[in-house]
């Protein structure tokens, strides 16, 4: 998910009661909860996809990097008590409940990601499977509106001393979870309507069935489906539905084509494209001297130009990449 829904997420469980265990510890948890991201930094060294969603989202990271948290959050704490900084009104520091709190924060985090189609690698660097849920949007506008009421009500209420100020904020990750499994239950019956009207229709049986949820309409999905070393593509509606609409034509993936082969060969960035492509489709153009070979996953569009993730190499005729 984006870094507000993790954010919030931090700052929900902050409010909901746990803040209150040490002094930084909304901080913590809101830092925690984003730690794993870290691997962006993969963004600026053109490893994005071969780099993000990895380790950092592990076993190996989620037990390392709450301990460094924990450990930096308090010598802040200690830098500002030296500097004679420290706000008179914070509560005492302690390591122990910093600790627990960068735990949680941190393994909030996963569950979010797997809730998307892009992906993660939850077993990293022990298995290099990627592991997806298919019912949440990256960036959700209705998870986003649940949180921050829960945040915003919570804090009005503390700094008005209202009795039980946690209460809107446990209600908001309530409803919250609430949300997700309705989400994950509506993409899951999704890809079965899919699966089932497809085969009824003759197109085939299908190998595998993915559910793109939408950034606005969560009772829509965007299906895409694959038959073999061919894809097709459709939508379900829920209201009032199940509407399920197929697309009669079916799109080979040329993946077996050797030119797609020859690419990855002699350009890594391919090379780690095809790595993390999940439903990869590829376009050979033939020129003059050279083939052009543009591989893009059908996650994200039925055609290389509406693709948002997407990589092109063009290749000379030996084999080499220009």
């Amino acid at each position: 998910m984006d870094t507000l829904s993790h954010s919030l997420a931090g700052a929900a469980l902050g409010y909901a009661g746990l803040k209150e265990k040490t002094g930084l510890g909304l901080v913590t948890l809101i830092v925690a909860a984003n730690i794993p991201d870290i691997d962006a930094v993969a963004m600026l060294l053109d490893k994005q996809l071969v780099w993000r969603r990895g380790w950092t989202h592990g076993p190996i990271g989620v037990l390392l990097f709450p301990p460094l948290l924990a450990a930096a959050v308090l010598g802040f704490d200690r830098w500002q008590m030296r500097r004679g900084t420290r706000p008179a009104g914070r509560p005492p520091v302690q390591f122990g409940p910093l600790l627990l709190l960068a735990y949680i924060g941190a393994i909030s985090h996963q569950p979010l990601d797997l809730l998307n189609t892009y992906g993660l690698r939850l077993l990293m660097p022990f298995s290099e499977r990627w592991f997806y849920g298919d019912s949440v949007f990256i960036i959700d506008m209705w998870l986003w509106a649940m949180l921050a009421a829960g945040v915003w009500v919570s804090h009005r209420r503390e700094r008005k001393a209202l009795p039980r100020p946690s209460q809107p904020a446990i209600a908001s990750l309530v409803c919250a979870c609430a949300y997700i499994g309705l989400m994950v239950a509506a993409s899951t019956q999704a890809e079965r309507i899919t699966a089932r009207v497809v085969e009824q229709r003759g197109l085939g049986p299908v190998d595998e069935v993915v559910a793109n949820p939408g950034p606005f309409n969560p009772l829509q999905r965007r299906m895409v489906f694959r038959i073999g070393d061919r894809y097709g593509f459709g939508e379900v509606r829920w209201m009032p539905g199940p509407d399920v609409r197929i697309e009669p034509r079916l799109i080979p993936s040329d993946m077996k084509n050797e030119a797609v082969a020859r690419a990855a060969r002699s350009d890594q960035r391919m090379a780690d494209f095809l790595y993390w492509s999940r439903l990869p489709l590829a376009s050979i153009a033939a020129e003059a001297d050279a083939l052009v070979v543009t591989v893009w996953d059908a996650r994200y569009g039925a055609n290389a130009d509406g693709a948002r993730f997407k990589h092109t190499t063009r290749l000379q005729r030996e084999g080499r990449a220009d």
